[in-house]
């Protein structure tokens, strides 16, 4: 089954072919992704209405790309995937309003993807490992996002249990607002995560944040705080801009690390998938493969390209869901804000 996958769930639009008759990685046809970063810069964060204008101007000629490095036509599509939410709502109908309006002109079934699943899944594209092989469930997935930061406990796919999540800023969020507080252009997490690189560990000690009692919530304002008076209280040099930088990556990649060590102890797994944009992070992904490797189980990650938003997550999750013979109401419709646990369990075979 050829699936088109359409993603316009904030600020990037994306678009992907993605081929069930193929293995791993390989059933990756094609994929494009166009990021909105230089629009919303100026205000320092994402400006909704501008994110939903800028995918009704991307969206087709993005599409005819894809199409085109697939070497494909519509006429050769077997299926649409899009996002149906969470996200915001005017940038969320663009891709369903045109994924919708595909389905009906081509006569091809489609359905709405979790945002969230999406990301969940796209580990389990990727080729297999060769001792372990590919992801299966029960795993542990740790969700890490601008948006979100969840422990999920994944029975099956489409069978999911939140285990904890975060009771205010999700991890991306706090890595970006504490880059702003420094001075670091929008969006500061990435620049953050490499100026960290040329901190000097152990000159500030921030805490790790609700890890000193039971529980696997998350709470990232307060280190936050923190950033923000030892900033205010520095020289504020280069030198000290990055020795910060080190130190909130090294408290936010502790605080991860840990809670992922209890999710595991809690659900009884030993395999946990991390997904979503701070996944890409290289301290982050270090720590976690050597702790799942100190307890004998691992940690799968999907590729850098594939942690931050994209229409290839969304057509390989929809495609699972469509060969299952789950469609969606032909009517144009989205969901803000969507409860993973609500999903239906995807039944292969079941088409």
């Amino acid at each position: 089954m050829r699936v088109l996958g359409i993603e316009t769930s904030c600020d990037e639009t994306g678009v992907a072919v993605y081929d069930t008759g193929r293995a791993g990685a390989d059933g990756l046809l094609a994929h494009a992704v166009y990021s909105q970063i230089a629009l919303h810069a100026e205000y320092g964060g994402v400006v909704p209405e501008l994110a939903s204008r800028d995918h009704v101007r991307k969206l087709l000629p993005l599409i005819r790309q894809t199409l085109g490095e697939a070497g494909l036509g519509v006429d050769d599509l077997d299926g649409v995937a899009y996002t149906a939410g969470p996200g915001l709502v005017g940038a969320l109908l663009v891709g369903a309003g045109v994924a919708r309006s595909l389905a009906w002109a081509l006569d091809l079934p489609a359905v709405g993807v979790h945002h969230m699943e999406g990301h969940l899944l796209a580990p389990l594209m990727e080729d297999a490992d060769p001792v372990h092989g590919r992801p299966e469930p029960p795993f542990v997935a740790l969700l890490v996002s601008g948006g979100h930061t969840q422990l999920v406990a994944v029975d099956a796919i489409g069978s999911y249990r939140l285990l904890g999540e975060t009771l205010d800023d999700a991890a991306g969020e706090a890595f970006d607002k504490t880059a702003k507080l420094m001075g670091l252009p929008y969006p500061g997490g990435p620049q953050l995560a490499a100026l960290a690189e040329a901190g000097t560990p152990g000159r500030f000690g921030f805490p790790r944040p609700m890890t000193n009692r039971p529980g696997l919530d998350f709470s990232f304002s307060g280190l936050k705080t923190q950033v923000m008076l030892a900033w205010r209280d520095s020289d504020q040099s280069d030198a000290t801009r990055a020795d910060i930088a080190r130190a909130f990556e090294d408290a936010m990649v502790d605080t991860l690390a840990i809670k992922c060590e209890r999710a595991l102890d809690e659900a009884g797994c030993d395999t946990l998938v991390v997904a979503g944009g701070v996944g890409a992070n290289r301290r982050l992904r270090a720590r976690l493969q050597a702790m799942a490797a100190r307890r004998g189980g691992r940690a799968c990650f999907p590729r850098p390209a594939l942690c931050t938003d994209n229409g290839a997550m969304i057509a390989f999750a929809g495609a699972l869901r469509l060969e299952s013979g789950e469609r969606s109401p032909d009517a144009v419709h989205v969901t803000p804000r969507w409860d993973m646990a609500t999903l239906p369990e995807v039944r292969p075979g079941a088409a």
